[in-house]
């Protein structure tokens, strides 16, 4: 057992901890950083289940229900955090995670891979297309925003009007992006897929007990669902108490929260020299918040009687530009070293130290 999978472990004591504060009044603030740690054990076993149920029913589907729950457990913080009405956060949350992935994560796996083994190469192909997508994801995210502040008089209901008709344009891009990577070019990422499986746990050809891990990944999700509303609940007056703004606790405390176990999986790749896949994770876990968690969430607030959409806050979307920005003229030349690391984690620093003194 690594050291990555005893910490996890040890983290669950978390989750019947969080619980019993709920029931027995604690304040606020505990139960907010007690279901906090309790999300992060939470997490890492969905993804763990994930890819055992992958294992058994083959690449195809296998790769499907990878992309699906991928971010999983972001995404059911966040339908929890959208039907208690907590619009302003659940935006920032979505932004925090592209920001996260494209700076913090590839950062630490470059910074961390390129100190063991100076330079380390990636497929480029991949990359420029992962770059194209997400060029499109930030278009798609500016111009509501755009709309409403160049036009008078655009109405909450035009405005969530328009993000749904976006959302869905963003999901029919990506289920045609899941096309592309598990069918006609399935070839360009079969690097990691093979990197993945000799990363598990030293037995790539072994045969998982495929009800086990549906029944875990049943009761994994139900548990996540818990802790969220015990999250959620506690949001406000925790952070008031810890002098945090729901801005900040959106960007920063929540997409680490919810992805901690991909962001540590991320890291321990690209310092065993597997670059391709750890890029991929990052990457593909930026694409899948902005082509698919984010329409899912517009189209949940729609039927909820939310009004959730994709007017962003400004300087949200200046962060996210120059995340995808900075991350995508490091990335675009297929090689990585610790300086550019260290550069995409000061960029995500400034970004932090910005969203820690917005009003």
């Amino acid at each position: 057992m690594s050291i990555k999978d005893i910490i996890f472990t040890g983290l669950l004591v978390f989750v019947p901890v969080s619980v019993l504060g709920h029931f027995l009044d604690w304040q606020p603030m505990v139960i907010f950083i007690t279901a906090c740690l309790a999300v992060l054990p939470l997490a890492a076993w969905m993804g763990t289940a994930t890819e055992e149920i992958a294992v058994v029913v083959g690449p195809s589907l296998g790769g499907l229900l990878n992309a699906t729950f991928g971010n999983a457990t972001e995404l059911i913080i966040a339908l929890v955090a959208l039907q208690a009405g907590v619009i302003e956060v659940v935006k920032a949350s979505l932004t925090g995670s592209i920001i996260g992935n494209l700076l913090l994560v590839m950062g630490f796996s470059m910074l961390l891979g390129g100190l063991r083994f100076k330079e380390q190469e990636f497929q480029s192909t991949v990359a420029r297309l992962n770059a194209s997508s997400m060029n499109l994801a930030v278009t798609a995210m500016l111009l509501p925003t755009a709309v409403n502040i160049t036009s008078e008089g655009i109405g909450e209901v035009t405005l969530q009007r328009l993000s749904v008709a976006v959302a869905i344009v963003l999901i029919l891009v990506y289920c045609l992006t899941l096309f592309f990577s598990m069918k006609t070019h399935s070839y360009l990422y079969d690097v990691g897929v093979v990197e993945e499986d000799e990363d598990g746990d030293g037995t790539p050809n072994h045969k998982p007990n495929l009800v086990l891990w549906i029944g875990v990944l049943l009761g994994v999700t139900v548990l996540v669902g818990v802790e969220s509303e015990l999250l959620v609940g506690a949001l406000e007056q925790a952070t008031e108490q810890l002098g945090l703004t729901p801005l900040f606790t959106g960007i920063i405390l929540l997409p680490i929260i919810g992805n901690a176990a991909e962001h540590a999986t991320a890291v321990v790749v690209a310092t065993k020299n597997k670059m391709d896949l750890s890029v991929a994770v990052a990457m593909g876990s930026s694409l899948q918040i902005a082509l698919f968690v984010a329409p899912v969430l517009v189209l949940a607030g729609w039927f909820m009687g939310q009004p959730m959409d994709l007017n962003f806050n400004p300087f949200e979307l200046v962060a996210v530009a120059v995340a995808v920005l900075t991350a995508n003229s490091v990335s675009s030349d297929g090689r990585s070293n610790w300086l550019e690391g260290t550069l995409l984690l000061a960029t995500y620093a400034v970004l932090a130290l910005a969203f820690f003194f917005h009003p």
